[in-house]
């Protein structure tokens, strides 16, 4: 089983921020890292990668969270199979399709 990658998070001064901003800004995105900003010793801003902040804010969409509750219930009464079978019969109606593409 892989591990699950422990984030680092960091806390700065705002006024730091601000003069290495480019610096802030390659650690948060390829170093994937959390920095929170600070004014006067109080945290007031996160940043975070765009594209974490994209997932991050799919998952509070309601419409995203009601279909994460109906998934996790058909899942509870048993309306599930395993990935593999589930697999194998995509890949045996794309080869149906395949077929007759070439047919035609």
């Amino acid at each position: 089983m892989a591990k699950k990658a422990v984030r680092k998070v960091s806390v700065m001064p705002i006024t730091k921020a601000r003069i290495n901003l480019g610096a802030v800004v390659r650690r948060v995105h390829l170093n994937k890292e959390y920095i929170i900003l600070e004014k006067g010793g109080i945290p007031v801003v996160g940043i975070m990668d765009a594209d974490e902040l994209e997932d991050y804010l799919e998952v509070h969409d309601p419409k995203v969270q009601a279909q994460i509750e109906k998934s996790t219930q058909a899942y509870l009464a048993g309306k599930s199979r395993p990935a593999r079978e589930f697999l194998a019969e995509l890949q045996r109606e794309n080869e149906l399709q395949s077929g007759r593409r070439r047919k035609a």
